[in-house]
C-alpha cells in the first residue's frame, strides 16, 4: 500500500475517528486508536521469563549460604569469605555478561541473544547441583551471572523496541517486577527445598523462556536496521494485530534509522544525541547502586531479628512481598505518573527512610555505649530492653526505602536506558550502562564491611542518604521525561536539548 495513502487514511475520517469530534486526529493517535495488544503482551510476558530467571539467581544465595555454611562435606561448606565471594561473584559475571550483551545485540540481534542467554543460566544451575567443591560453585555462580548480565541488558531492550508509547513504561516495568518475583519465589522455595533441588528449580525459567522466545519475534527496529524490511513489517503485524496499517510505522522507524546510519563509531561520541543520554544512563546505574539497595538487603534479615522478629525467613519474603507489590503499582501508574516524577518521589523516600536508618545505629550505639558502632555490637546487645523501644524506627525505616526503590529506582533507571538511546549505538551503550551498574553493585557489596568499620554504622547509611539527595538534584536537572513519547522523539530531544 502506498505511504502517502496510508497516511491520508489515518488522518481522516471514520477510519481514523474512534470518536474524535472533529474526525480528524494526530497520525500517531489514528495509528494506535487501531492497535491490539494482545501479542505484544504475550511476547513480553515469553521475554521476561529472562528477567525472572536473573531474580532466582539473586536470590539463591539468601538460602543456599546457611545450607552450605551447615554442610558436613568440608569441600562443599562455605566459611564466612567463601560465603561472600558465593553472593558477590554473581556481580562479575553479569560486568562480563553486560559486555557480552552489548556485542550480541548488535550481531545476531535481540531474540537470538535473549535466547542464547538461558544455555549459561541452565548450565551454571547444573554446575552448581553437581558441585564436588567449592570451586565448582564458584563457576556456577559465575556462568549464572553472566547470564543475568546479557539479561539486563537485552530484555529491556527487546521491550523498548517492540512496544509501542502507550504502554512501553507499563511493559518496561515489568523487567524489574519479574526479578523481584523472581526473589521472592526463591526466597519462598527456599523454605521447603534444599540448595540443589533449589538450584534444579532455579533453571525452569530459563528453559520456559528457551523454548517460548522461538515463537515470538525479533524486533522491528532490529530488522530495519539491517535493512530485512519485509521481516519487520512482518513482526509488527504480529505486534500491533491485523487492523494496525503497520505500514506506516515502518516507514516511520525507517526513516529514522536511514538518518542515523549504521554502525557504531568513536566519533558518533561527539553527537549530542549520544553522548547527552550516554551521561545520563551510565549516571542513573551509579546512583541506583549508590542508594544503598544492597546493604539495605543485606541487613533486613538482622534488622528484623533485633526487630524480635521469631523467623528470619519470613522476614526475607516479606521484603520480597513489599518489593513486588509496590514495583506491580509503579509498572500500572508509569505511562500516567511519569519517569521523571517517580523517581524523584522514590529519591525523596529513601533519603528519609536512610536517615533514619543512621538515627537508629546512631541512638543504638548511644544506649549500649559501644566504643565500635559496628552492627556486630549492636547484634551483641539483642536482648537489651531498648531495642525493643527502637525496632519501630528500624522496621519502619526498611518498610519505607524498600517502597521507595520499587517505586521508582529499581524499575526506572533500566527502563529509561532502553528508551534513550539511538538504534546504532543501542548495544554499546547499553553495555556501558550494565557494566557500570554491576560494577558499582560489586564494589559497593565487597566494600560495605568497610564502610562500617570507617564510617561507623550511622555515619554508612547517612552517606547513603545524601547520594539519594544528590540523585533527586540530578533528575530534577537532568533527566527528560519519556513518557508518551516514541523512541525517535526521545532521540530528537536530546539533539535539540540542553544538559550533560
Amino acid at each position: 500500500m502506498d505511504i502517502q495513502d496510508e497516511r491520508t487514511r489515518l488522518l481522516h475520517g471514520e477510519e481514523g475517528g474512534d470518536g474524535d469530534p472533529t474526525g480528524l486526529m494526530s497520525e500517531q493517535d489514528a495509528y494506535l486508536s487501531k492497535v491490539k495488544n494482545r501479542n505484544l503482551y504475550l511476547a513480553t510476558f515469553a521475554s521476561v521469563l529472562g528477567p525472572m530467571s536473573f531474580g532466582f539467581v539473586l536470590g539463591y544465595s539468601s538460602p543456599a549460604i546457611p545450607a552450605l555454611g551447615r554442610i558436613a562435606d568440608p569441600r562443599l561448606r562455605l566459611d564466612a569469605d567463601r560465603a561472600s565471594w558465593f553472593g558477590s561473584i554473581v556481580t562479575v559475571g553479569a560486568a562480563a555478561g553486560g559486555l557480552l550483551g552489548g556485542w550480541l545485540v548488535g550481531k545476531v540481534g535481540r531474540k537470538l541473544t535473549l535466547m542464547f542467554c538461558s544455555l549459561p543460566f541452565v548450565f551454571g544451575f547444573v554446575v552448581i547441583v553437581a558441585a564436588q567443591n567449592v570451586g565448582m560453585l564458584y563457576v556456577g555462580r559465575v556462568l549464572t551471572g553472566v547470564a543475568s548480565g546479557v539479561t539486563s541488558l537485552v530484555v529491556p531492550l527487546y521491550i523498548s523496541e517492540m512496544a509501542h508509547e502507550r504502554v512501553r513504561g507499563l511493559l518496561g516495568s515489568c523487567v524489574q517486577l519479574m526479578v523481584v518475583l523472581g526473589i521472592m519465589g526463591v526466597y519462598l522455595a527456599g523454605l521447603y527445598l534444599d540448595w540443589r533441588w533449589l538450584a534444579i528449580c532455579s533453571s525452569i525459567p530459563p528453559t520456559l523462556l528457551m523454548v517460548c522466545m522461538c515463537f515470538m519475534p525479533e524486533t522491528p527496529r532490529f530488522l530495519l536496521s539491517q535493512g530485512r524490511r519485509r521481516e519487520a513489517e512482518e513482526a509488527l503485524r504480529f505486534l500491533r494485530g491485523p487492523d494496525a496499517p503497520v505500514a506506516w510505522e515502518c516507514a516511520r522507524i525507517e526513516n529514522a534509522c536511514n538518518q542515523q546510519g549504521s554502525g557504531f563509531q568513536m566519533s558518533d561520541l561527539k553527537d549530542p544525541g549520544v553522548y547527552k543520554p550516554l551521561v545520563i544512563g551510565v549516571m542513573l546505574m551509579i546512583f541506583q547502586q549508590m542508594t544503598g539497595i544492597n546493604a539495605i538487603m543485606f541487613y533486613a534479615e538482622n534488622i528484623f531479628e533485633q526487630a524480635n522478629v521469631p523467623d528470619s525467613n519470613l522476614a526475607s519474603v516479606i521484603v520480597g512481598l513489599i518489593q513486588v507489590v509496590f514495583t506491580g503499582v509503579a509498572a500500572l501508574i508509569m505511562d500516567r505518573a511519569g519517569r521523571k516524577i517517580l523517581l524523584i518521589i522514590s529519591g525523596v523516600l529513601m533519603a528519609i527512610s536512610t536517615t533514619a536508618l543512621g538515627v537508629y545505629f546512631y541512638l543504638m550505639a548511644k544506649i549500649h555505649s559501644t566504643s565500635s558502632l559496628g552492627l556486630a555490637d549492636i547484634q551483641s546487645q539483642a536482648g537489651v530492653e531498648p531495642h525493643a523501644d527502637l525496632a519501630w524506627l528500624a522496621l519502619a525505616s526498611v518498610a519505607v526505602f524498600i517502597t521507595g526503590f520499587a517505586l521508582g529506582w529499581g524499575p526506572i533507571p533500566w527502563l529509561v536506558m532502553s528508551e534513550i538511546f539511538p538504534s546504532k549505538v543501542r548495544g554499546v551503550a547499553s553495555a556501558a550502562c550494565v557494566l557500570t551498574n554491576w560494577s558499582m553493585a560489586f564494589l559497593v557489596t565487597k566494600n560495605f564491611q568497610d564502610m562500617m568499620v570507617r564510617l561507623t554504622s550511622a555515619g554508612t547509611f547517612w552517606l547513603f542518604a545524601s547520594m539519594c539527595v544528590l540523585n533527586v538534584i540530578f533528575t530534577i536537572a537532568f533527566i527528560p521525561e519519556t513518557k508518551g513519547k516514541t523512541l525517535e522523539q526521545i532521540e530528537a530531544t536530546f539533539r535539540g536539548a540542553s544538559g550533560p
